[in-house]
């Protein structure tokens, strides 16, 4: 179908992947004890991607281990302090398209953690209501490295949410002073 042609399109982010494999042969190397642990939850990340990605609904519990996992892992790749936070309150039985909310928080990463050298956050909120879904996500940025056009992800995130959820989602996506937000 078309929806599973356009997710075939989004994986996770190879970078992150090889990143991760890069901290992962820096923490063998060093006999980590952590290395076994990021071994699994990359394992547990990939089989996610490429097995539950193609279904065409998910557990929400599912999507926010898969979260976690994500999260867990960058924080070995930085040097740096970052306040990252993720409250969430949800019905574990509601479902929902896979790896919707991946996109966001890759931005989040990516344009915000990424171009700053200090004091960079994520906040995320995830919960559920009489069978609706809200997620929310704020970082900060360096103004100055911020990307004047929105990338592929986004694009691609909205075309599936039009495509599987078409007017029943809603999108907002704000930037004030060096904060943004992504609301869904």
């Amino acid at each position: 179908s078309w929806s599973k042609s356009v997710l075939q399109q989004y994986k996770i982010n190879p970078h992150f992947f090889f990143n991760t494999l890069n901290n992962l042969y820096g923490l063998v190397v060093e006999k980590s004890e952590s290395a076994p642990g990021v071994v699994l939850k990359l394992s547990d990340m990939m089989r996610y991607t490429i097995y539950e990605g193609k279904e065409d609904l998910v557990n929400l519990s599912d999507e926010v281990q898969y979260l976690e996992r994500y999260i867990a892992l960058h924080k070995i790749r930085y040097q740096k302090t970052v306040d990252i936070q993720f409250d969430y309150a949800i019905d574990e039985e509601v479902q929902v398209a896979p790896l919707l909310f991946i996109i966001l928080l890759e931005n989040a990463f990516k344009h915000g953690v990424e171009s700053l050298t200090e004091d960079a956050f994520i906040h995320m909120h995830l919960k559920t209501e009489d069978d609706k879904v809200f997620f929310s996500i704020t970082n900060n940025f360096d103004v100055e490295a911020s990307p004047q056009v929105p990338g592929i992800g986004l694009e691609i995130l909205k075309k599936r949410l039009r495509h599987m959820y078409a007017d029943r989602h809603a999108l907002t996506l704000e930037k004030s002073g060096n904060n943004y937000t992504a609301k869904l």
